[in-house]
């Protein structure tokens, strides 16, 4: 019978209420009953009031006639579209080659050098003929075993041989301490903190679309300030103290912090202590080479009376210091997400620090100044009252509550006294008044000459203060000078005699025999060769 336009309106919104509470499956049956009913033309006018295809109502129908079974499931066991696997099964290898960690594949695709992103994978996956999309990408990852991965700080580099060993030192000792009631303490700078609305790592809890409004870079505006946090940890008292420093990360400054936890803290926790033991990393102000470190530490060891024990991690093994992860890392976790906008701030935070197993934390401002480029002579140093350990006495030493025994009161020997022989007629050419008249008329040019060259080679005159006094003195200057044009003598053995490097004769006798030209004065050849 004819379908009439009354009919399609009831289907449409039968329809329209029935199918979206329906499976794929339900529906296609549906449209196919319906069909069969209406008889002859039944499928089309099914199909356009549904808004289906007609090969889907066809389905319904040859499913009905031809008994179908009550199932489980949508689809019968196969059906659907076959996965983009099963479709290219060269899509895995390909894959594969680009994000396995031995980089096999193609050696020239630029994908190797750039983000490996969803959205890269699968641009690159369609450059080689494999059309997929990026989610597709993603879900093949994850099957495959793939997540996404940070990079994990495990490698020390180069590893010292007596690493291993060198923990276990610093463990006997500690616990050799602590048995008998004596302060282990750990000590480190934390990184430098610039002070101000700049940006700070992490996450903190606030009003939905309220976030802090930060800098947009991290430059240091000009008279910004910093701080540099030096901290001391108690092993045994689980507690911190740390000096928030505005001036330099100098040795002067980690004592000075170590001073204020003796006075403070120290003194009262440890009454009938003799001896300390620091545990420190090999580099910064507390390096294992730094000998203002170990000035420092003998001043505080005579001024307190305590027998300084210094025992230091191996290089590139500071994050095995206590001090990292029972108190910086905490530090670190308390002030996440919010701006260090003051030294304010940064005390108050770095003292709220605590932990579910008892940690506690003092800091406070460091306003004092402590300039760098201190010089300890090898006469301080001989003089400190420092004892080496049989095992490795770079990195395990102790200094005596002594004063430091007085360096010799000998004047100090000129600078290249020993060449001062060379400077002989024999050697010259001329009498001792002819060579002091030469040094003479050549001081003013030679002055001029030296601060031309200074000047150019900085970019600007001379600050006050400025410079430092010269090794090779003009004398020197010339006599070297003299001893390569009269003697042939090379240049590297004359640097090797005067103890400087060749850059340093290289340029000295440039300059000579520059001012030697100028001035109109010669060097007689000599008829040896030294």
């Amino acid at each position: 019978m004819a379908v009439t336009d009354e009919v399609r309106s009831m289907l449409a919104a039968k329809f329209e209420v029935i199918l979206p509470h329906l499976n794929e499956r339900q529906q296609r049956l549906l449209l196919g009953a319906e069909a069969r009913v209406l008889g002859h033309g039944g499928i089309r006018a099914v199909a356009q009031a549904a808004g289906a295809r007609e090969a889907t109502v066809a389905l319904g129908a040859d499913e009905i006639e031809a008994g179908a079974p009550v199932l489980d499931r949508v689809r019968q066991a196969g059906g659907g579209r076959k996965r983009v696997i099963e479709q290219d099964p060269t899509l895995l290898p390909a894959l594969l080659a680009l994000v396995e960690p031995d980089q096999r594949g193609d050696p020239m695709s630029a994908l190797r050098w750039t983000t490996r992103s969803l959205r890269h994978l699968a641009g690159e996956l369609t450059r080689q003929g494999h059309r997929v999309s990026h989610d597709t990408v993603g879900d093949l990852l994850r099957r495959l075993g793939f997540s996404l991965q940070a990079n994990a700080k495990t490698l020390e580099g180069k590893r010292h041989p007596d690493r291993d060993a060198q923990f276990r030192y610093i463990n006997e000792q500690a616990l050799e301490h602590l048995s008998a009631g004596d302060p282990v303490v750990s000590v480190d700078t934390k990184k430098k903190e610039l002070v101000g609305d700049y940006g700070n790592k992490g996450h903190e809890w606030s009003p939905a679309g309220e976030p802090v409004h930060v800098l947009s870079h991290d430059f240091p505006h000009p008279g910004s300030n910093k701080a540099i946090p030096y901290g001391v940890y108690d092993l045994a008292a689980n507690t911190g103290w740390v000096s928030i420093g505005t001036d330099h990360d100098t040795a002067a400054f980690a004592v000075a912090t170590l001073r204020r936890w003796w006075d403070s803290y120290g003194r009262q926790r440890y009454p009938d202590t003799s001896r300390l033991l620091i545990t420190a990393d090999a580099g910064g102000s507390n390096s294992t080479r730094a000998r203002a470190w170990k000035a420092e530490l003998a001043a505080f060891a005579a001024d307190t009376g305590l027998a300084v024990t210094v025992c230091h991690f191996p290089p590139g093994t500071s994050k095995w210091n206590k001090i990292e992860h029972r108190l910086f890392s905490h530090i670190s976790m308390n002030w996440r997400g919010r701006p260090l906008t003051s030294h304010d701030v940064i005390i108050n935070t770095i003292a709220a620090t605590t932990t579910t197993t008892g940690l506690s934390v003092h800091a406070e401002l460091d306003p004092g100044l402590y300039p760098v480029g201190k010089t300890i002579t090898d006469a301080t140093m001989a003089a400190l009252p420092l004892d080496r350990h049989d095992w490795n006495g770079d990195w395990n030493y102790t200094l005596r509550p002594e004063p430091a025994t007085p360096p010799p009161t000998s004047p100090p020997a000129p600078p290249l006294a020993h060449l001062t022989p060379l400077i002989h007629p024999a050697i010259t050419g001329m009498p001792d008044p002819a060579w002091h008249d030469l040094i003479t008329r050549l001081t003013i040019p030679y002055q001029a000459h030296h601060e031309q060259f200074l000047h150019n080679y900085r970019g600007h005159h001379r600050t006050r203060g400025g410079g430092r006094p010269l090794r090779v003195t003009l004398t020197h200057q010339v006599l070297a000078t003299l001893l390569h044009h009269r003697y042939q003598t090379p240049r590297q053995v004359i640097a090797d005699l005067f103890g400087v490097s060749l850059t340093t004769i290289n340029i000295a006798v440039r300059h000579t025999r520059n001012i030697l030209t100028k001035t109109r004065q010669t060097i007689t050849p000599a008829d040896i060769r030294l």
